[in-house]
């Protein structure tokens, strides 16, 4: 099984610790565990060795999400292939397994702690897709970003009806404040020519159907009409402020009888 030559962890410092004056080695730094927003590609090792399952954790190992003080680096410096499940189910701490597979294009790799031979806890996950390297993820920073993403919408969607109904209210408002000035003009409006000849036209035709009113029965000889004597001052002014009487029946009014004494 060919493997890649195994490069030292960064931050290494060169040197014989056991001579005065060299540089004492520094525990590389951990990976940390938001690293979604960088990728990481080399395309140096991908045009020199095939990505496989085979190598596909040496390429890993290049990455900054590659963790130098899990079991699989220990594997490694005993020149055991680092995905030896066999030996990974005998140590405990924190070990990188690959998942799934999709050769050549799709590799996906979970990191998880062990505490026993059949006792896993996952922690992150990673996936080379076409040689470029990233961390998925986590299923609640997901959720996160898609309900925020979600109520944004909503929020502007909200804001645009709410822009919309002020339109509306203002042309109301407008149209309220325009009905007192209105008014006015609405009772000095003169009568409908057409409802004024529909009455009369009524009243003509029912004034022919009815029938002539019978003249007044003739006055007696020698009588007179009696005339007061404000009427015979002024009987236009009379005529101007009040109704004339109507006449009287001469056969009806002519005042009590006369008896002849014996």
């Amino acid at each position: 099984m060919a493997m890649t030559p195994m490069i030292p962890p960064p931050n290494a410092a060169a040197g014989n610790p056991n001579f005065e004056g060299a540089p004492i080695p520094t525990a590389p730094t951990p990976p940390g565990t938001d690293m979604t927003g960088i990728c990481f590609r080399d395309q140096l090792w991908l045009n020199t060795y095939p990505l496989d399952r085979n190598l596909v954790f040496d390429y890993f190992a290049l990455s900054p999400f590659y963790d130098w003080t899990c079991n699989n680096e220990q594997l490694r410096l005993q020149s055991i292939h680092p995905l030896d499940i066999s030996q990974l189910a005998k140590m405990t701490g924190t070990e990188y397994m690959l998942n799934e597979v999709m050769e050549p294009n799709l590799f996906v790799i979970r990191k998880q702690k062990r505490d026993g031979p059949e006792k896993v806890t996952p922690m992150l996950t990673y996936y080379i897709l076409d040689g470029s390297i990233y961390q998925a993820p986590q299923l609640s920073n997901v959720f996160a970003a898609r309900i925020g993403r979600a109520l944004y919408h909503i929020s502007k969607a909200f804001t645009t009806a709410a822009s919309k109904l002020e339109k509306i209210g203002y042309v109301a408002a407008d149209a309220e404040s325009e009905e007192p000035a209105l008014e006015p003009k609405a009772e000095k409006e003169t009568i409908d020519l057409k409802e004024v000849k529909r009455v009369d036209h009524i009243l003509v035709s029912l004034q022919r159907k009815l029938q002539p009113a019978p003249p007044p029965p003739p006055f007696p000889e020698g009588y007179t009409l009696p005339a007061t004597a404000e009427g015979d001052k002024d009987p236009e002014g009379q005529q101007a402020t009040e109704p004339a009487a109507p006449p009287l029946d001469p056969i009806i009014d002519q005042g009590p009888s006369k008896r002849t004494k014996f």
